[in-house]
């Protein structure tokens, strides 16, 4: 029995806003929590204090779901050391992600779940992506008239080169987008290829009857491989648990459940915590923990902040909604500048549809508070704001800056915020000088282009083996765009449409520009390389032409030659290499190099972290430098590619995502230009709370800068936007606190 002197003591560590976790009595709660919070720290002690007080035990556990499984690691810890001081059974509670917990659920009753009697696997992101290619070759067979209706476009004079380039540009391109997007909408929100279909849809259903299809055909693929998705995992533990018995058999194990990262769960996700925290008398013994203001997952998963938000609402009619506004982390200036960008953005025409944001603050803590240094003191202002001559400029400013930072205190932690892969390369880049003053650069960008090292070299010799293939072609002149060794201002489409055409021309075809002529001597460069060298080295071969001087990933590409060279003795051909390498990818079981042992330490003091904004949410340092903060990016607006305007003035993937979104909201279904503008507003939307998590990663200084001369697209460095417009969230935070803006 632990005693309540015991309990008083650990509760009195929370302050007043997480106190509310550790108080509570069962039934519903849902807090909202603001950056730097304390949101695991409140939910921690509230586990322990929760076993405490209903004598928690192995056949009556509390439940607690997150999103990632470094995060279920770091809550682990955290509640079985508070359990190891009270004296109380670590097997109480039980920490999973939420699709292991589902997975669990379904596979342990496999009659029940759809899965099938025999053994599941569950298919890797890559081999989804090549499920969902076959998918779409098969529908296009199968649905000859739609796809004929898709070719024609708006307007089509029949041309035999257009019609080539529409076709790379669907089977390639649209149609795998669209099958992406709609199946993971529609699964994640249990609806069934049919239920596309009957949607009343203005534009007649035809994009919804596509994506229904592409839907249908794909679940047929995945059934015939004997595999399921993440989607799947939950869906199978639903069907389980209709099942009376065995769902009492679960609500009965299950005393309670506490969900973090509240605000990126899909409806499907929220229905199956609600029925295992559901107790015989109908109470929900359920908390919820989110900050729907660092929602930015939507755009590229089924995540919705909108649902957290009802929950909220919902709660907050019965007083069952704890807002924890004070946060430890940042300055007040830091604070203050967070606020404001979020109350300005609300009040904007960013905010026409939904408003981007909850309306919360951030405050700072009470005197007295129990989280060291909290709330530190700023290093001059504490929120710097410039605006350089161009990025070379602004990386000179920045280094400077860190450099006399260093300088100062040695143990300082720094980070450099990134939207696009491409600005981190060029920052570290532009960085490398820092290194000879004892400065150590961590770049995680880098550590993430190496895994992709295997997918390359897969789609390189793919071409090589094939080149006439347009698909083989388009794979690789993307390798060679995301690797800036080809232009990205050309149509790929148009020149992986006829092969043979770009890569061998003859005098009657159409002369190639300038930049399409250096792209198919690159091409013809790897094709040589395959005739005139051994096989064994077309890998160190690939790997010189794509990663020039980056020794982390020529190291990968060395690790990689020797495991294929290892796992094919005796049988080293280009058709063993091939399958090798699809293994790998398909099965993701390649570690990249790393210079060394990292383990995720990337708030280490003494060191500048190169990060993407993505990453960064969740962590902290205390100087975070956020550059190229221009309009352009941030809000951005929905880009439509030239390749795909024969469709329309919308991208049928983004439709059917708004389409599918209205059907689960019960809302009417928007024709397809309504649909591509609240895609444009959602995905401004997120953009702007991305802006508002890098911002409040900063401790004791953040620095914003848009440069006036910035690149139009970080894929060709040489051509410039002169007078670039700066993003308006940080041009109004710079007329509001005018002493930020650094002249």
């Amino acid at each position: 029995m632990v005693s309540p002197e015991s309990l008083d003591q650990l509760r009195n560590t929370l302050r007043k806003g997480q106190q509310t976790m550790a108080d509570w009595q069962g039934g519903e709660l849902a807090v909202s929590a603001v950056p730097g919070a304390g949101k695991s720290t409140g939910m921690a002690v509230a586990a322990a204090i929760a076993i405490a007080n209903f004598n928690l035990h192995r056949q009556k556990q509390l439940v607690i779901v997150t999103f990632t499984r470094s995060a279920v690691s770091n809550i682990r810890k955290k509640v079985s050391e508070h359990l190891k001081n009270l004296r109380l059974p670590q097997s109480a509670f039980t920490v999973s992600t939420l699709h292991s917990l589902a997975y669990n659920i379904a596979s342990s009753h496999r009659e029940l779940s759809g899965f099938g009697a025999g053994e599941t696997k569950i298919i890797s992101e890559s081999l989804k992506q090549k499920l969902i290619r076959n998918a779409t070759n098969l529908w296009v067979k199968e649905n000859p008239k739609l796809y004929d209706l898709l070719l024609e476009g708006r307007s089509f004079d029949g041309e035999d080169t257009e019609r080539l380039r529409r076709q790379t540009v669907l089977r390639t391109d649209v149609l795998p987008s669209l099958a992406k997007e709609a199946i993971a909408a529609a699964k994640s929100s249990e609806l069934t290829p049919d239920d596309l279909r009957q949607a009343e849809s203005p534009d007649g259903g035809s994009i919804l009857e596509i994506a229904a299809g592409l839907y249908e055909t794909y679940e047929r693929l995945l059934r015939q491989e004997g595999a399921i998705d993440y989607d799947d995992m939950i869906l199978g533990a639903l069907r389980v648990l209709k099942n009376e018995g065995i769902r009492q058999y679960w609500q009965e194990r299950v005393f309670a459940v506490f969900e973090d990262e509240a605000q990126d769960s899909s409806p499907l996700q929220t229905d199956l915590l609600e029925i295992l925290a559901l107790t015989p008398k109908g109470i929900k013994n359920l908390i919820r923990v989110g900050d729907p203001n660092q929602a930015i997952n939507s755009t590229f998963t089924t995540a919705d902040p909108r649902f957290f938000n009802e929950f909220c609402d919902r709660c907050n009619l019965n007083a069952q909604l704890s807002t924890l506004d004070q946060a430890g982390r940042s300055n007040r200036n830091v604070m203050r500048a967070a606020n404001y960008v979020l109350h300005w953005v609300n009040h904007s025409e960013y905010a026409k549809i939904e408003k981007p944001f909850r309306e919360q603050k951030i405050r700072p803590v009470d005197e007295g508070d129990p989280q060291a240094n909290a709330n530190p003191e700023p290093i001059g202002k504490g929120v710097e704001i410039y605006a350089p001559n161009d990025i070379e400029h602004e990386m000179e400013m920045i280094g400077l800056r860190i450099k006399e930072l260093h300088g100062q205190n040695p143990k300082l932690s720094m980070a450099i915020l990134v939207r696009q892969h491409n600005q981190g390369r060029f920052v570290a880049k532009s960085l490398e000088w820092l290194k000879e003053h004892e400065i150590k650069i961590y770049d995680v960008e880098q550590s993430d282009r190496r895994s992709r090292v295997p997918m390359d070299m897969l789609a390189i010799l793919q071409f090589m083996e094939r080149p006439h293939s347009p698909d083989n072609l388009k794979s690789a002149l993307e390798v060679l765009k995301d690797r800036q060794k080809i232009s990205s201002q050309q149509d790929l489409n148009a020149l992986a449409s006829n092969p043979e055409q770009f890569l061998y021309p003859t005098l009657l075809d159409p002369a190639l520009s300038n930049i399409a002529q250096d792209t198919q001597a690159k091409c013809k460069a790897l094709l040589r390389a395959k005739i005139e060298l051994p096989l064994y080295n077309l890998i160190p071969f690939i790997a010189f032409t794509l990663y020039d001087d980056e020794a982390g990933l020529l190291a990968t590409a060395d690790k990689l030659g020797d495991r294929l060279n290892q796992q094919l003795v005796g049988n080293y051909s280009m058709q063993t290499v091939i399958a090798e390498l699809k293994d790998i990818v398909e099965s993701e079981n390649f570690e990249a190099v790393e210079d060394e042992n990292l383990e995720g330490r990337y708030m280490t003091g003494g060191q500048l972290t190169i990060i993407s904004l993505h990453k960064a949410k969740g962590l902290d340092w205390d100087v975070v430098f956020m550059p190229f903060l221009h309009k352009r990016i941030c809000p951005g607006e929905a880009y439509l590619p030239e390749a795909v305007k024969f469709l329309g003035d919308f991208g049928l993937p983004e439709v059917a995502r708004a389409q599918i979104r209205a059907i689960v909201h019960h809302e009417r279904i928007p024709n397809a230009e309504e649909a591509w503008k609240q895609c444009s507003y959602l995905g401004q939307a997120e953009e702007f709370r991305l802006l508002y998590v890098g911002m409040t990663r900063a401790k004791r200084l953040l620095w914003l800068s848009a440069a006036k001369s910035t690149p139009f697209s970080w894929n060709a460095l040489d051509n410039r936007t002169e007078n670039a417009p700066i993003c308006p969230a940080i041009s109004e935070l710079a007329r509001k606190f005018p002493d930020y803006y650094q002249r």
